[in-house]
């Protein structure tokens, strides 16, 4: 017996040693790497599913994870230039660098929405290679876990088959949820987002982006903003949604204001998802969709 259960342990310890070193930097992209990886990786989130993963600031922590990973998995189109940059230059880990094979971009993989040939910073923080926030639409999450089976495989060759099946199950049971997500959606007058963080929900989902709580991306609602969409919106049907880490009271104000209900929706699963998590995000943001027809 004591045998066997040393033979066990070592196994596991076995295991454990070789899986690759995989850090994300959101935790719709852990769920990914969890998915698509299996027991091959070992995941580690850098930005907490309850913050804005624009404004994070670095941490040792953080440094410390890049400076020992195998893979980078990062969302890109500029979401994380305000701190990731600088957390790779502390971590010095040339495997995970832009351009090596340990780093891979998720919007990289996918068409991305408002894609504008230049930045004007005067219509406030907006990201000119896109819309970073792809992974609230499941059809382009599906798209970018068969592009991470791909690469790692290439980091991992003999788990190479496993990665594929594993991305190809999690497309197949995306593909299963969308009539009932489509179904839940149908109908809905559409929604004003304080951030534009779920476009491509909405887009995927044929429901109206009504405007934005926001004047121009990034910066805080301003009375007269507010007063100028509820004029426009009046006599319209919808819902006003919001993040928990996004200040309520202008939601709320213009809710009350049209007849409305103000939803907090997340952006991202809990820690330590995996795809039944991410589906449950999925869900949510229907369900409150539901609710403008």
């Amino acid at each position: 017996m004591n045998r066997w259960l040393v033979g066990i342990a070592i196994g596991l310890l076995a295991t454990w040693a070789w899986a690759l070193e995989v850090v994300a930097t959101t935790e719709s992209m852990a769920v990914l790497a969890r998915t698509v990886g299996g027991d091959a990786v070992r995941v580690t989130v850098l930005a907490p599913a309850d913050r804005d993963p624009h404004t994070l600031q670095v941490k040792p922590s953080m440094i410390r994870a890049l400076r020992d990973a195998d893979l980078l998995v990062a969302v890109g189109a500029e979401l994380e230039v305000g701190w990731l940059p600088a957390a790779l230059k502390g971590a010095a880990n040339p495997k995970i660098v832009p351009g090596q094979l340990g780093y891979f971009e998720a919007a990289a993989q996918v068409n991305l929405l408002e894609v504008k040939p230049a930045a004007d910073r005067a219509l406030g923080d907006v990201h000119p290679m896109g819309n970073p926030h792809l992974h609230l639409d499941p059809v382009r999450m599906g798209e970018v876990a068969q592009a991470l089976a791909v690469r790692l495989a290439r980091l991992d060759p003999a788990n190479g088959n496993a990665f594929s099946a594993r991305a190809a199950a999690l497309v197949q049971a995306i593909a299963e949820h969308l009539p009932a997500w489509q179904s839940r959606c149908a109908g809905s007058g559409g929604a004003v987002l304080y951030h534009k963080t779920g476009l491509y929900l909405l887009e995927r989902f044929g429901v109206p982006l009504l405007g934005t709580l926001e004047p121009v991306p990034g910066v805080p609602p301003t009375g007269n903003h507010l007063e100028t969409l509820a004029t426009q919106l009046k006599e319209r049907k919808g819902v006003v949604l919001y993040h928990p880490y996004e200040p309520r009271e202008a939601a709320a104000w213009l809710a009350e204001r049209l007849g409305w209900q103000a939803i907090a929706v997340p952006l991202e699963p809990p820690s330590g998802s995996d795809a039944d998590g991410y589906f449950a995000v999925i869900d949510q943001w229907c369900s409150a969709l539901a609710q403008a027809r």
